[in-house]
Formats: C-alpha cells, sequence, structure tokens
C-alpha cells in the first residue's frame, strides 16, 4: 500500500480519500518528547510550579472531574438512586498475570463499589484466576481467552480490535457502561459514579498543566494517529477510559481500523495505542475528562492532585532509574 506524505484526519480515511493514515506501552513523556532529560526537567519544572490546580470544566463545557468536588458528590447522588451496570476490561498476558489479583481486590474496594460490575478479564490463561476470587454480591468475572500475544507491540496491535469484537458480540448486550484499566495498576482511593458519562477520557498526569507544544502527540506524517500542530486541547492517557456501549464501540472499533491502516503500511506510531486514542479523542472531544486523580504515579514530572485514586505501577517502573527499577522488581 502505498504512502501519502500527508498528516490528515481520521475522517479523511473514512470518507475513502487517499491519505496517510504503527504497539509496547507508551513510551515515558520524558522519552517521547525527544529532549535530555536533564533540560526537560528544568523546563517542565518552572511550567509545573504555574499549572492550574483544580479547573472544574473544559473549554467545551464537559466536566473536569476531581473526586472531592461538589459536582461529583452530586453525580454520584444521582446514580445512586438509579442503579447501572457498568463492565471493566483488563487484559491479562503473560507476565501481567501477577498484577490481575491486586487489580481485582483494590477494585473490589474502591471502583463503584454499590453498583452491578462485572469484570471481564481477557486472558491467555485463565489458570491465572485460580483458585476463585471472591467478590461481592454485585459484582461477577467472566473469563474471555485470547492467543498469546508477544511482547507489547502484539498487544498493542491487537488490544483495540479485540475489545471492538467482544464489545459487539457479547459485551455490549450485559452492561450499559464500560471501562478499560490497565492491570498493571491499583485503586487506592474512591471511584466512583462521578466517573460515568457517555466518553470519558482520563488526563496524562505528566503534561497536566503544560502548554499545547509539550504534548507528546504523533507527529509523523505517514501515521494515522498524527496530530497537526494546532490540533488537541489536552493529552489523554491510555491507562483508563470508558464510556457508554455505543460510544466504546466506536472508539475501539474506530481506533482498531486506525492501527491496522498503519501496520498495513509499516508504520508504527511513538505512543502506540495512546497515540491513536489521543488522536480519536481530538475528532470526538470526550463528554467526561478525569483529572490526574484517576492515573497517577510518582515521577519527577507527574502533576500534584488532592487525591490519588488509581495509581499505574507500570509507568511508575519506567519511571525509576535502572538501579531502583532492579530493587523494586519492575
Amino acid at each position: 500500500m502505498a504512502l501519502f506524505l500527508l498528516c490528515k484526519t481520521p475522517t479523511d480515511f473514512f470518507n475513502g480519500r487517499k491519505v496517510a493514515i504503527s504497539l509496547k506501552p507508551a513510551p515515558p513523556v520524558h522519552h517521547a518528547l525527544r529532549v535530555e532529560e536533564g533540560q526537560i526537567l528544568k523546563d517542565m519544572t518552572v511550567i509545573k510550579a504555574a499549572e492550574p490546580q483544580t479547573p472544574g470544566e473544559t473549554a467545551w463545557g464537559a466536566p473536569l472531574v476531581w473526586g472531592d468536588s461538589q459536582k461529583s458528590a452530586f453525580q454520584r447522588d444521582k446514580f445512586s438512586e438509579q442503579g447501572v451496570s457498568i463492565g471493566l476490561l483488563i487484559l491479562v498476558v503473560g507476565t501481567y498475570a501477577r498484577f490481575v489479583r491486586p487489580f481485582l481486590s483494590s477494585a473490589e474496594i474502591h471502583f463503584l463499589p454499590n453498583q452491578m460490575v462485572t469484570y471481564y478479564v481477557f486472558t491467555d490463561n485463565p489458570r491465572t484466576l485460580d483458585p476463585s476470587i471472591e467478590l461481592g454480591p454485585l459484582r461477577q468475572m467472566k473469563v474471555l481467552p485470547v492467543s498469546e500475544l508477544p511482547g507489547w507491540e502484539g498487544l498493542a496491535y491487537r488490544r483495540m480490535v479485540l475489545f471492538a469484537e467482544a464489545i459487539r458480540d457479547s459485551i455490549g448486550k450485559e452492561v450499559q457502561y464500560i471501562f478499560y484499566a490497565d492491570v498493571d495498576q491499583e485503586f487506592v482511593g474512591p471511584v466512583g459514579e462521578e466517573i460515568l458519562g457517555d466518553l470519558v477520557a482520563t488526563l496524562h498526569p505528566e503534561v497536566f498543566g503544560m502548554p499545547r507544544n509539550m504534548f507528546p502527540y504523533e507527529d509523523q506524517e505517514v501515521s494515522a494517529a498524527c496530530v497537526e500542530e494546532d490540533e488537541g486541547d489536552y493529552y489523554y492517557t491510555s491507562e483508563f477510559y470508558g464510556g457508554s456501549v455505543s460510544q466504546m464501540s466506536r472508539l475501539a472499533r474506530d481506533c482498531s481500523l486506525l492501527i491496522l491502516q498503519d501496520q498495513a503500511n509499516r508504520v508504527t506510531a511513538r505512543g502506540l495505542e495512546e497515540s491513536y486514542l489521543n488522536r480519536y479523542l481530538i475528532d470526538h472531544r470526550p463528554t467526561c475528562v478525569l483529572s490526574p486523580e484517576y492515573n497517577w504515579w510518582d515521577s519527577p514530572l507527574t502533576a500534584r492532585v488532592p487525591k490519588k485514586r488509581l495509581v499505574s505501577f507500570g509507568r511508575q517502573c519506567e519511571a525509576f532509574d535502572k538501579e531502583k527499577k532492579e530493587r523494586q522488581n519492575c
């Protein structure tokens, strides 16, 4: 397939015009920005000092959610009266099996504890879940076997396709809302009904409050994830996102098409799945934006937050130096 050196939005591809439109976890932001670590820390520290603390709304009127705000309390009250069903999708393959029990145990305590939650566990080794994990009365687990996905690149190429097919074939008929979370995380604080919305994205904690030109968007003109210099409001993490069944079905389907298009063209976006997610969310702005409380880890770049609610140990390890990685068994 020929490549056309243009950076266009996914809409061009879906409308049939010839445009250019490649997956390991998204690299640490200081790597993606392609500058020396010492310099970026110096420059970003100055920017961080002036970052906004807790803005409550985006420029297009979507709520920017902080868990302890009055708006969040109102949202929790509203949904607690009616009750909803939520699916929480996690992918457990290879060595990531060691994270699944701590993740699920923390979700049982903190993730929408008063609602009906189904854990959908995509795994290449169902025996990882033996013996069975004890769940609360409103919770259930469904295991969806997948073939082995060698390495992060194979995982990133397949993940959105797996989700799109599962939502279409079964999950979409069983719940009202769907969230995806990387399994190498733990809930450490309450995550309630304030997160529910049609299309929900979470702000990346290492670039929150920084100017647009610091965002590590994809800049290869041949990639479907390419973002022009005048595009983009925020940079979102791929560690935690969700929404209604219809919106998540569309997101997974459209992102998987872009990934497959780049794969056919032998292009790899540097942020992998996160690059395609950000491209999609530029073209389809979220109706609910979660603050970095809902995806946090400790690094010199992460934003200060009033409360940590979901902590990423995978990204935390990326932020460690070699010696500390060895001590922490990263």
